[in-house]
C-alpha cells in the first residue's frame, strides 16, 4: 500500500526554497549594484585617491611627495579604493535589502523600531567616516609630520596610506554604531538603561581599550575615537530609556487587557454556574 505524501513537509520544503530564492535574488541585486557603481567610479579612480589623500598631502613639505614602492601600486591602489568606495556607496541598498528580507517575519510593533534603526545605522556609519576624514585625519597627520626629525623626508607609500585610512574609516564607522547596539540591547531585554548607566565607568575604560585596538598606536587617534564612543553610548542610553518606557507601557496595557478578559471570563463562568443551579433547582422541584 502506497503511503500518502506528507503535505506539511512539502509545504515546509517549498517555503524554505522560496526563502532561499528570495535571498539569492537580493544578494544578486546587491552585487549587481556594487559592480555598476564600481564601473561608474573607476574612470575617476585617481581623482578619488587624490581626494582621500588630501589630508596628508596638504601637510607634506614642499619637497616631499607620496611614493609607490611596488610596480603595480599606481594601478592597484586606486582600484582597491574605488572598490571599497562602491561598497560604501551601496550600503543603503544593502541595508534595505536586508530589511526587506526580514520584515515579513516581524510584528508591526517590531517594524516601528527596526526600520528607524536601519536608517539610523546608515547615517551613523557615514557620519563616522566623515568625522574621521575631516577631524581625525588632519590632527593625526599633522602630529605625525611635525614630530619627525628634521633631516628625515616624509614620503608615504600610497598603498600603506590607503590601508591606514581604510582602517580608520572602518573603525570610526563601526564605532558610530554604538547607539544602535545600545538600543538593541535594551529593546531585546538583555540589559536595562539603569544597569547600563551604572556601568558607565567600565564603559569609559572599554572605549579607550577599543580605541587602542582599532586605531594606530598614537594617543591622538585613540582619544579621538574613545571620546565620541562614550558620547554615542550616552546617546544610546538616552534613546534606550524611551524605548524601554514604551515597551513597559505596552506590556502594562497587554496585562490590563488580559486581566479584563480574565475578569469577563470569570463573570461569564459565574453566570453560567448560577444558571445551572437555577435550572437544577427547578428540576428537583
Amino acid at each position: 500500500m502506497t503511503e500518502a505524501p506528507d503535505n506539511d513537509n512539502i509545504d515546509k520544503n517549498q517555503s524554505l526554497v522560496e526563502h532561499l530564492i528570495e535571498l539569492r535574488d537580493r544578494l544578486l541585486r546587491i552585487i549587481v549594484l556594487t559592480v555598476i557603481l564600481f564601473a561608474c567610479m573607476f574612470p575617476f579612480a585617481n581623482e578619488i585617491y587624490n581626494f582621500v589623500s588630501e589630508p596628508l598631502q596638504s601637510l607634506l613639505p614642499a619637497s616631499s611627495t607620496m611614493i609607490a614602492t611596488d610596480v603595480a601600486s599606481p594601478f592597484l591602489t586606486p582600484f582597491k579604493l574605488t572598490m571599497f568606495l562602491a561598497l560604501f556607496a551601496a550600503m543603503p541598498v544593502i541595508l534595505y535589502q536586508t530589511w526587506a528580507f526580514i520584515a515579513p517575519g516581524l510584528y508591526t510593533k517590531e517594524r516601528r523600531i527596526v526600520l528607524p534603526l536601519f536608517a539610523s545605522s546608515v547615517i551613523l556609519f557615514y557620519s563616522g567616516m566623515a568625522f574621521a576624514y575631516y577631524v581625525v585625519f588632519p590632527l593625526v597627520f599633522g602630529f605625525f609630520t611635525s614630530v619627525g626629525p628634521e633631516n628625515v623626508a616624509v614620503m608615504t607609500d600610497i598603498s600603506r596610506y590607503l590601508d591606514f585610512v581604510l582602517k580608520l574609516f572602518f573603525a570610526f564607522g563601526i564605532a558610530f554604531e554604538i547607539p544602535i547596539a545600545t538600543i538593541l540591547l535594551i529593546w531585546t531585554g538583555v540589559v536595562t538603561p539603569q544597569s547600563l548607566a551604572g556601568k558607565r565607568p567600565y564603559v569609559v575604560v572599554m572605549c579607550f581599550v577599543v580605541g587602542m585596538l582599532l586605531t594606530p598606536p598614537d594617543v591622538i587617534s585613540q582619544a579621538l575615537l574613545a571620546g565620541p564612543m562614550w558620547i554615542l553610548f550616552e546617546i544610546g542610553v538616552f534613546f534606550g530609556r524611551l524605548v524601554y518606557k514604551e515597551e513597559s507601557s505596552d506590556t502594562d496595557t497587554d496585562n490590563d487587557i488580559s486581566s479584563d478578559n480574565e475578569s469577563v471570563g470569570a463573570d461569564n463562568d459565574t453566570d453560567k454556574d448560577a444558571a445551572k443551579n437555577a435550572t437544577s433547582g427547578e428540576g428537583s422541584t
